[in-house]
C-alpha cells in the first residue's frame, strides 16, 4: 500500500510533467509525435488530465498575462532536474498574477474530474484524489468519483472504503451507497455497503447521513466514535458507539471481531474467498465470537473455529464450506 510521502511524491512528479507539458504547448508548432505523446500521457492517469486542466483553468483567469511572460517563465532547461523549479516557476507565476488580478477562483473551486476505480478478491488500494482527499478500498470494492465545483460526489457501488476528507466548505464530499447518503466537508470515516444495508462509523471530524432520498433536513449527525446503518428502505438508525479502530483493522489486513454473531463473521469473511461461507441454520448465526484473524489466511479462522465454539465445519464436493452446530 502506498504511505502518505509516496503519494505526495507521485502528486508533485505528475505536477511536473502536468507544467512541463503545458509549457511545451505553449510554443507554436509541435509535431505529430509530440501531439500523441501528449495524449499518451492524458490517458495514463485521470489526474494527469486534472493537473494539465487546472494549469490551463489558472491560464484562462489570467489571460490579460502576455504570452511572453509564460515563455519567460519556462525557457529554463528542459532537463529532468529542473522540472520541480520549472513548475515552481510557473505556478508561482500564474497564481501571482491571478491574485493580483482578483481571479484566484481556479484553485479553490478546480476544474471538474472524474474517475473509476475497483479492487479484487484479496486485493487493498489506496487512492489520492486531486484535492488532497484520500480513499483506501477494501477487497471487492467498486466506486466512481465526479468532482463539480459545487460537489465531490462519490458512487460506492459495493463494498467498503475509508474517506480520508480534506475540508472544503464550498465543495461537500457525498457518498452515495445504496439507499444510504453521507455529506461532509471534511473529517474521516467508513462506509460499507452490504446488499441489506449501509454502515457509517466515523473516526475523526462528523458527518450527516440520511436516506438517499430524503428530505434536506432528515438526517442524523455522527461524531468521532459513532456510527450507524441505512436499511434496505433508506431508514437511518440511531447513533450507537463503534470502535473505528477495530471496523478499519482490514486496512493492516486483519479482521477483529468483537462479540461478533456468527452470522456476521461469516458475511465478513465471504468477502475474502473465491466461495462464501454458509451457516447451517441461523441459530448457529447466532452465536457470538471474539477474536482476531488476517484477512488473507480465512482458513486459519476456520481451522480454529470448532475450538473456540461448539461447531464444526464440513467442506463440500465443490468446495464450499458450511457451519454446523455440534
Amino acid at each position: 500500500m502506498m504511505d502518505s510521502r509516496d503519494c505526495a511524491s507521485a502528486q508533485a512528479r505528475i505536477r511536473d510533467e502536468a507544467a512541463a507539458w503545458f509549457t511545451r504547448l505553449q510554443e507554436p508548432e509541435l509535431s505529430s509525435e509530440q501531439q500523441l505523446q501528449f495524449q499518451q500521457w492524458l490517458a495514463e492517469d485521470p489526474q494527469h488530465r486534472y493537473e494539465f486542466q487546472l494549469l490551463e483553468a489558472l491560464w484562462a483567469a489570467t489571460d490579460l498575462v502576455p504570452r511572453a511572460r509564460l515563455q519567460a517563465l519556462c525557457d529554463a532547461p528542459a532537463k529532468a532536474r529542473r522540472r520541480p523549479l520549472l513548475r515552481v516557476a510557473l505556478a508561482a507565476g500564474v497564481a501571482a498574477l491571478a491574485v493580483g488580478l482578483g481571479l484566484f477562483s481556479g484553485l479553490n473551486q478546480p476544474v471538474s474530474y472524474s474517475a473509476e476505480f475497483a479492487t479484487a478478491l484479496g486485493e487493498r488500494r489506496h487512492v489520492a484524489l486531486p484535492d488532497g482527499s484520500q480513499i483506501d478500498l477494501n477487497s471487492r470494492s467498486h466506486l466512481q468519483v465526479r468532482y463539480a465545483r459545487n460537489q465531490r460526489l462519490i458512487e460506492l457501488v459495493e463494498g467498503e472504503a475509508l474517506f480520508s476528507v480534506e475540508h472544503d466548505t464550498d465543495r461537500p464530499f457525498v457518498v452515495a451507497a445504496g439507499v444510504g447518503k453521507v455529506t461532509v466537508t471534511g473529517t474521516r470515516f467508513d462506509v460499507r455497503r452490504d446488499a441489506q444495508q449501509t454502515r457509517v462509523a466515523v473516526e475523526q471530524g462528523r458527518v450527516k447521513v440520511q436516506g438517499r432520498d430524503a428530505a434536506a433536513d432528515d438526517f442524523i449527525t455522527l461524531t468521532p466514535g459513532q456510527g450507524t446503518h441505512v436499511d434496505e428502505h433508506g431508514k437511518v438508525a440511531a447513533a450507537y458507539a463503534v470502535d473505528p479502530e477495530a471496523l478499519t483493522a482490514w486496512r493492516s489486513g486483519k479482521q477483529v471481531f468483537n462479540d461478533a454473531r456468527l452470522a456476521d463473521v461469516v458475511a465478513e469473511v465471504s468477502r475474502y474467498r473465491e466461495q462464501p461461507l454458509r451457516l447451517a441454520s441461523a441459530a448457529v448465526g447466532e452465536l457470538r465470537l471474539t477474536s482476531v484473524f488476517k484477512s488473507d489466511d480465512t482458513q486459519a479462522l476456520l481451522k480454529a473455529l470448532p475450538s473456540i465454539l461448539p461447531v464444526e465445519v464440513r467442506t463440500h464436493a465443490d468446495g464450499s464450506q458450511e457451519i454446523f452446530s455440534r
